[in-house]
C-alpha cells in the first residue's frame, strides 16, 4: 500500500523468512535481548556453602585444575576444553604457586554472563583467599543453572538441542516380529 506520508511509507510488517532477524546474535551469544534491561542477581549458594556437594568439595580440595578446567569450558562456551584449561591452571599453580591469578577472570566472565552481584567482595580477592570456596560456589551455580558440569560445553548444547528435536515428535511404535 502507498501512503502520502513520508515516514509511513515504507513501515510494513517484514516477510517471515526463518532467518534470524537481527538480535538473535546478542541473544544467542550474551543470553538477553540488547533492548531487555538486566539486574544483578543473587548467586544460587552460599561462598563458604562447600559443604552443600561433599563430591565437589573433595574434586576442588585435591584437585583443584579439574573443577576450573569444567568452570572455564563451560564459561568459554566450549572455545577449548577442560583438559585445556585445567592443564593451564595447573601449571599456573605450578609455576606462581597462584592459580587464582587465572580463575579470577572466569569469575568475573561468569558474574557478567549470568548478572551475579559482587559478593562478597571483589573476584580476585575472593579467588586469592578463598580460592577453593571460590571454585566450588561457581561450580554449584552452574550446576543449578542446568548443565551438567561432567560433560562440558558441547555435551550440554547436544543435550539440549537433542532434546528441543526429540520432544515435538510422538513416540515411534514399531509392529511385528523382531530377533
Amino acid at each position: 500500500m502507498y501512503s502520502s506520508d513520508p515516514n509511513q511509507q515504507f513501515h510494513h510488517q517484514p516477510m517471515a523468512t526463518g532467518i534470524p532477524v537481527s538480535g538473535f546474535e546478542n541473544l544467542h551469544l550474551h543470553g538477553h535481548p540488547p533492548y531487555q534491561q538486566r539486574k544483578e542477581g543473587h548467586w544460587s549458594s552460599g561462598l563458604c556453602n562447600c559443604c552443600a556437594d561433599c563430591s565437589i568439595c573433595c574434586l576442588t580440595c585435591w584437585c583443584p585444575c579439574i573443577t576450573f578446567g569444567r568452570i572455564a569450558e563451560i564459561v568459554d562456551k566450549g572455545s577449548s576444553s577442560c583438559g585445556v584449561y585445567g592443564a593451564l591452571y595447573f601449571v599456573l599453580s605450578l609455576v606462581t604457586g597462584c592459580g587464582c591469578l587465572y580463575s579470577c577472570c572466569y569469575r568475573s566472565k561468569m558474574r557478567q554472563q549470568f548478572m551475579l552481584k559482587k559478593s562478597p567482595c571483589g573476584d580476585c580477592l575472593v579467588h586469592f583467599c578463598c580460592e577453593s570456596c571460590a571454585l566450588c560456589q561457581e561450580y554449584r551455580e552452574l550446576q543449578s543453572r542446568g548443565f551438567d558440569m561432567s560433560i562440558g560445553w558441547h555435551g550440554n548444547l547436544e543435550r539440549q538441542n537433542r532434546g528441543v528435536a526429540m520432544a515435538p515428535s510422538a513416540p515411534v511404535i514399531e509392529s511385528g516380529m523382531k530377533r
